[in-house]
């Protein structure tokens, strides 16, 4: 039987998209594939492309920032020629009759335009694909590599397959967007409560608003244009766990950390402080009910309602980007804080380093299953012990009793507990300064990522493969 094209698949399914449907049972998929590292003599000059949803010049999330490190070191290395595209709509000044700019560079790209569906993550731009396609004809990459598909569309990988029929599709995953219509964070939104995992009938009791066909077909939407893709990268074997059950070919997934920047200068001094004066965490990064603030706020009112006046906790963030309903709350309950409860606010991501060694560990307190959060890995550079909630990724990058403590997610009595006995046996936290991980460097992670694409040009193309099979 003569398999529909991919174009026609797409085309059913946005003209279907109100119709019924039969879900496909998954096959039970083999353990991740692994990366066998080549030795340099077999590297090959490489010609590569850099995808980003999102610009970091023009916002700082821990996926734009990984993939423009990426692009650097592969710019830095001989023999590889690179290039950087980022979306940043509504982000950079558009040109009348434009898509594509370069207000950064000539190896840098910016798409401007609007129109993205966050439902089934296609873009209905008409301007962009020509532009697109046009770039890719004169870059002529041998290898794309995606950090998200949001912005861009997801028939974006339909548009580099057309073009350039030999390229490889490299995606890395950052978030389980593909499988979950709530911000691809995997809880319910009604409660925030933690899902285990989608099917129509779940994710229509979320969304009730959309009939449990839509997400049937949402899913078979998302998965035709992901078997164009050579391989996927995850920064955790938490996240393969997931797109393997949701029905991704585990041998096209591979687990590789998302690298630090490499320190350059003399190194900063950076001694443990000392805990006679009490004991001080300190939270960064973005503010929201997702990254846990309220049960730290919680945690906070419940020691200082104990006595408890020997334990501080410093929040550094921003929260001027979330919802109104939120900031309120957020700002109503900031107006009551307790004296051991300090909002000191947004910060400068060069300044990281310095505000992590003020205090005594890091508190990553998310709802949310979360990846491989970037705070983690900058807590573990500045020799932090991490405090986290003991799900999802945070629970696999942080290693309980050696890199930090874990703490019931959600639970805020979990959390002022954990808190109030470190306090009283401070060396619990001192001792973990001889078995903390050393996060790897963007020049390890850069060189896993190259020999993962001498490894996919090596091989048969997605769609052949499946062609074959």
């Amino acid at each position: 039987m003569t398999r529909p094209s991919l174009e026609g698949s797409a085309a059913m399914i946005r003209a279907a998209l109100q119709g019924r449907g039969k879900r496909r049972s998954e096959k039970v998929a083999p353990p991740p594939a692994e990366i066998r590292l080549l030795p340099q003599p077999e590297r090959r000059p490489l010609r590569v492309l850099v995808m980003s949803h999102m610009d970091p010049r023009v916002s700082r999330g821990g996926a734009e920032i990984a993939a423009f490190q990426l692009y650097e070191y592969l710019k830095a290395q001989p023999g590889v020629t690179t290039w950087f595209l980022a979306a940043a709509p509504g982000k950079i000044g558009e040109r009348l009759g434009v898509r594509l700019i370069q207000p950064f560079g000539p190896d840098d790209y910016a798409y401007v335009g609007h129109g993205f569906d966050h439902f089934i993550h296609s873009n209905g731009d008409p301007e962009f694909p020509p532009e697109f396609m046009t770039l890719l004809a004169d870059l002529k990459p041998d290898v794309v590599h995606l950090h998200h598909y949001t912005n861009f569309g997801i028939e974006v990988l339909l548009q580099i397959r057309r073009v350039l029929p030999d390229v490889r599709i490299v995606l890395t995953l950052h978030e389980y967007l593909a499988i979950c219509n709530h911000f691809g964070q995997m809880v319910k939104r009604q409660n925030f409560a933690l899902c285990d995992g989608a099917s129509p009938r779940a994710c229509h009791k979320c969304f009730p608003e959309k009939p449990e066909p839509d997400f049937f077909l949402r899913e078979l939407f998302m998965k035709r244009f992901f078997r164009l893709v050579d391989h996927f990268v995850s920064p955790s074997h938490f996240l393969i766990d997931r797109y393997v059950a949701w029905g991704l070919p585990a041998e096209r997934l591979t687990m590789i950390e998302n690298g630090m920047p490499i320190r350059t200068g003399p190194a900063a001094p950076n001694p443990y402080p000392s805990m006679a004066d009490g004991l001080t965490v300190g939270f960064f990064g973005q503010i929201s009910g997702l990254k846990g603030i309220n049960v730290v706020l919680d945690a906070a009112e419940m020691l200082h309602a104990q006595g408890i006046t020997d334990i501080r906790i410093d929040v550094h963030g921003d929260h001027s980007g979330q919802p109104e309903p939120f900031r309120k709350e957020f700002e109503a309950r900031l107006a009551k804080a307790p004296p051991n409860f300090s909002f000191r606010g947004p910060y400068e991501n060069r300044r990281v380093d310095a505000l992590m060694r003020s205090v005594h560990a890091v508190l990553v307190p998310s709802i949310w299953w979360e990846n491989s959060p970037l705070v983690i890995q900058e807590a573990l550079l500045n020799r932090r012990p991490v405090i986290c909630s003991d799900i999802g990724g945070m629970a696999e990058k942080v290693r309980n009793g050696r890199d930090g403590f874990h703490f019931q997610a959600g639970s805020a009595f979990s959390l002022a507990a954990l808190l109030r006995g470190l306090a009283r046996e401070p060396q619990r936290l001192t001792a973990l300064q001889q078995t903390m991980a050393v996060p790897p460097t963007i020049a390890e992670t850069g060189a896993a990522i190259r020999d993962l694409y001498e490894q996919a040009l090596r091989q048969p193309r997605a769609e052949t493969r499946d062609i074959a099979a």
